[in-house]
């Protein structure tokens, strides 16, 4: 069965978004979700948020890794876990270089190793056991210092972990190890290369690949011309392809090229760098927007919800289009009811 997801965040103001949180619980969206760049932080909006809301999970999508030390991630996800009563979902993702160095100052190194580090710690810590840990990234207590092993002093709870991943080598680590994965740049019917990663993760580890959550999606638009729904939107992926990373590491980009989009996306990064933004935005497929929304009559966004879920996507996550929160609603409340529909099937 289909899950639902949403966004929320303050480009309305917050008292709209939380309007909007409100509003999508009791259409029965399953879960609402944060994410952190170089603005505000995804933490403390669910924190009000967890006070606001009685049924809907509440998730960051994401928390940079590598930002925060790994105790000070897990005293966080207690925190809200204990706030929320249980409805916390901790993802968390690796961001890049440009961000991770630029922003915060920290080394962009052994992402992947930092990252499954991340998490041992955070279980580790969580759980209510007494933290050591020797990894290649960190160790616990520090070697050579007057550091003591310690266990938390809050109530130990069960944190279901998501990671945001791309590349092969971190995709098969969330098939290891996490609970969920949170998929962005993601085209529903050319995935099974990213997915792929995931399987081998999982097999790897022994694990039920059909048992990790698995969710991804795009903006949610009715109309009758599909061509004037997918114009607007190309901006976005162009500089998504193009300036959401360096020239040497584009994840987003590198996840468009594994789905066979290749030339299409470097095409539309080589415009982008030459400062060719409208030549660029042009460039990109209508299959690219097509695959990665949920545009056009209601038949045709019906068509991609079963798309979504013959992917193996578990929960979709969505951005109704609108002007008003009201038309925003209106287009939620139209859409879950086409996912009833396809839950019935």
């Amino acid at each position: 069965m289909i899950k639902i997801a949403t966004a929320f965040d303050s480009g309305g103001g917050w008292n709209e978004a939380v309007s909007w949180a409100l509003e999508a619980e009791q259409l029965g969206v399953e879960s609402v979700w944060t994410a952190e760049a170089w603005g505000f932080d995804a933490v403390s909006p669910l924190a009000y948020l967890a006070g606001k809301t009685s049924r809907v999970k509440l998730g960051t999508s994401i928390m940079q890794a590598g930002t925060r030390t790994p105790a000070a991630v897990a005293m966080t996800a207690l925190t809200l876990q204990s706030l929320s009563e249980g409805r916390f979902i901790l993802g968390l993702g690796n961001s890049g270089p440009q961000v991770i160095e630029g922003w915060h100052g920290v080394r962009f190194d052994r992402p992947v190793q930092r990252l499954r580090e991340i998490v041992e710690i955070v279980r580790m810590a969580c759980s209510g056991e007494r933290v050591t840990y020797a990894g290649k990234v960190y160790q616990l207590p520090l070697p050579g210092g007057e550091g003591r092993a310690l266990k938390v002093s809050a109530p130990p709870a069960h944190v279901p972990i998501y990671l945001a991943t791309l590349g092969p080598k971190s995709l098969e680590v969330t098939g290891e190890i996490a609970d969920g994965w949170l998929a962005s740049s993601f085209t529903a019917g050319n995935s099974k290369p990213l997915l792929d990663s995931i399987r081998r993760g999982a097999e790897r580890a022994g694990r039920d690949f059909n048992a990790i959550e698995k969710q991804a999606g795009g903006v949610v638009q009715f109309g009758d011309d599909l061509d004037s729904l997918i114009a607007p939107r190309k901006p976005g992926f162009a500089f998504e392809i193009g300036a959401m990373g360096s020239p040497e590491h584009n994840f987003y980009k590198d996840a468009y090229v594994m789905q066979g989009f290749a030339e299409a996306a470097n095409r539309v990064q080589s415009l982008w760098l030459e400062r060719k933004r409208a030549e660029a935005a042009a460039a990109v497929p209508d299959e690219l927007v097509i695959k990665a929304n949920l545009l056009g009559t209601e038949a045709m966004v019906k068509d991609r919800i079963r798309a979504y879920r013959d992917a193996g996507i578990t929960s979709i996550s969505v951005s109704p289009a609108g002007e008003t929160l009201a038309e925003r609603v209106e287009t939620l409340g139209r859409f879950m009811q086409l996912v009833q529909g396809v839950n019935a099937e």
